[in-house]
């Protein structure tokens, strides 16, 4: 299962409180105050972990709680600090701050709640306590708001740490409360609260290069052909339905990474399919290959793909639209290519365009020497 955005809640540990206490040994009858501090809160740490591809280990659990600190104790001790509660998110990771999800509705149900009490009287949804509710039973965590609120965090380095919600200070013990004229002070402070809240993670992959297009145009082929990936390939549209990330290999030890974005369709910037879940994912690229089936196999035109598809970007995000690209006119090894590509070519003169054949190979050496014109990176 792959899982590539997730609402979670986060709380931190709270503070220990501080104690009041004070010396009493055999000899000591009337010692002075000895009330130690509370112990720190754990704070709730997100670290990249570059091991780790997408965000399903926090699908079937949504609350992190991180421990508190203890208590302060006699003969000035300070209570022991909280452990740091840390988890792994994978590279390309965007935090946001979000509201917690709204309460769900039964399919049919009024927008206005409505309850009766015991006696059949009704009762307005402001005077039913919940307090006992199980939240797992009235919140949907796995709810998507693709547009939360401010983004707190943007994950892209391995070994990358952020604290998302930081503990509570521990409070003082009646020892810090000693003065010349008060000698048996009995006050200490309670620990502050830990930082708690709920936040939305959406990971967009980081690669080099997005393949982009239509269903069934030959990506998840031509990214098998060009890199180590190994997406999963068949000939009806819809295979693949998780980005894939392969590493290309050029000469002299370069190499770029190329992503397979799952096919868009038309429609796909208002979410129509799973479009936001394939569209997050091109965000982090800097060149696009939009890759069209030019034999027209499933009775499309490849010029009209080209203008669907850019016209969803600029819908999207305009500033996709700024960025370099280049149409890969895949299928050259089918007759009926012929034609489609020199309309191709009449309706984007100006634009670079390479023709393939990602099944037999045909024209990926000149296609992996652009690129590496275009994305090739130094070793390491």
């Amino acid at each position: 299962m792959f899982v590539d955005h997730i609402r979670i809640f986060a709380k931190a540990g709270d503070g220990g409180n501080g104690c009041s206490s004070f010396r009493r040994e055999k000899f000591v009858p009337k010692g002075g105050p000895d009330g130690g501090d509370g112990g720190a809160g754990g704070d709730v740490v997100l670290v990249v972990d570059p091991h780790t591809d997408n965000l399903r280990s926090f699908f079937y659990q949504h609350h992190y709680h991180a421990e508190k600190g203890a208590a302060g104790m006699g003969q000035k001790m300070t209570g022991r600090s909280g452990k740091h509660l840390v988890l792994k998110v994978p590279p390309g990771t965007v935090v946001y701050r979000t509201e917690a999800p709204e309460p769900k509705r039964k399919p049919g149900a009024e927008e206005e709640t409505f309850f009766e009490d015991e006696a059949g009287a009704g009762l307005d949804e402001d005077e039913i306590d919940l307090s006992d509710t199980d939240a797992d039973d009235v919140f949907d965590p796995h709810e998507n708001d693709p547009t939360a609120g401010e983004v707190v965090a943007d994950l892209t380095q391995p070994g990358q740490r952020f604290v998302l919600c930081r503990g509570g200070v521990g409070g003082k013990g009646n020892w810090r409360f000693r003065t010349d004229t008060n000698q048996a002070p009995i006050e200490f402070t309670e620990g502050t609260k830990g930082d708690e809240g709920w936040y939305y993670l959406e990971l967009r992959r980081i690669a080099d290069i997005g393949l982009v297009g239509f269903p069934n145009a030959g990506k998840s082929t031509l990214l098998g052909a060009l890199s180590n990936a190994s997406p999963k390939v068949a000939s009806y549209p819809f295979t693949t339905l998780t980005p894939m990330v392969g590493v290309v290999e050029f000469s002299g030890f370069m190499r770029t990474t190329v992503a397979d974005i799952p096919g868009l369709i038309e429609g796909a910037h208002r979410n129509i399919g799973l479009g936001h879940d394939f569209l997050r994912h091109i965000s982090r690229c800097s060149i696009f290959l939009f890759v069209v089936d030019t034999a027209g196999v499933d009775n499309r035109d490849p010029v009209s793909d080209i203008q669907i598809l850019r016209q969803e970007l600029k819908l999207y995000d305009e500033r996709l639209t700024e960025r370099p690209w280049l149409i890969v006119a895949n299928k050259m090894d089918l007759p009926e290519s012929a034609d489609k590509l020199e309309a191709l070519r009449t309706r984007f003169a100006k634009q670079e365009i390479i023709p393939i054949s990602a099944d037999t190979g045909l024209g990926l050496d000149a296609l992996k020497k652009r690129l590496c014109e275009l994305a090739g990176r130094k070793p390491g």
